[in-house]
């Protein structure tokens, strides 16, 4: 039997969200069936989003609303949200209680349960089932009710799986965030070298 090992509070918990987000680039996120059947994929392709400061987050000055309350909470904490009237963007909130840092999971590759992911969302190439966090979500089958999950539960987790070296790992600005001024080039997007699943390179 495999032995899957969650990733830990400690994990979220500290101060370092870009290390963070690195890190989180080959950890799995699985999301089982309600028989318990896994569904899961690697994490190619990560951003960060530092609270408070970052003009890009959703949290920037301290805002506090029903939307955001979820990025308040305690590293290890699923913070899910509506996008565009049509697609859910599924992130892991970092740092400690009240310290509003998130990170935003932008692809996948698919691990365990790709017909699972396939009956949600039918494409025709493999590529395109979850290059992107919209796409993910829904191949996955993440929606609103995940949003302030605990990481440590039975409903949606990370656990460790593979780890790559820096020669692997690629950054750069994150996406859309045009209207973040000085923050909207920030290298703050990191991502696996050639790997197909990749959002954009």
């Amino acid at each position: 039997m495999a032995n899957f090992k969650k990733l830990s509070r400690d994990f979220y918990t500290r101060p370092q969200t870009l290390r963070i987000a690195r890190e989180l680039l080959g950890k799995l996120l699985v999301v089982p069936l309600a028989d318990g059947t896994r569904v899961s994929g690697m994490i190619v392709e990560t951003e960060a989003y530092q609270g408070a400061r970052d003009k890009a987050s959703h949290a920037y000055g301290n805002r506090r609303t029903n939307r955001t309350e979820s990025m308040f909470g305690v590293g290890g904490t699923a913070y899910v949200y509506f996008i565009y009237g049509m697609y859910y963007q599924f992130n892991v909130v970092t740092h400690q209680q009240d310290t509003p840092h998130a990170i935003l999971i932008r692809a996948l590759e698919p691990v365990e349960g790709a017909s699972e992911m396939h009956a949600r969302r039918p494409v025709k190439r493999d590529r395109d089932l979850t290059n992107g966090p919209g796409k993910l979500c829904l191949a996955m089958g993440i929606d609103r009710s995940y949003d302030r999950e605990s990481l440590l539960g039975e409903r949606v987790w990370l656990e460790e799986h593979e780890t790559f070296g820096p020669r692997r790992i690629q950054s750069g600005p994150r996406v859309g965030i045009d209207y973040a001024a000085e923050y909207a080039t920030k290298p703050w997007r990191f991502w696996l070298k050639d790997n197909i699943y990749v959002s954009r390179f």
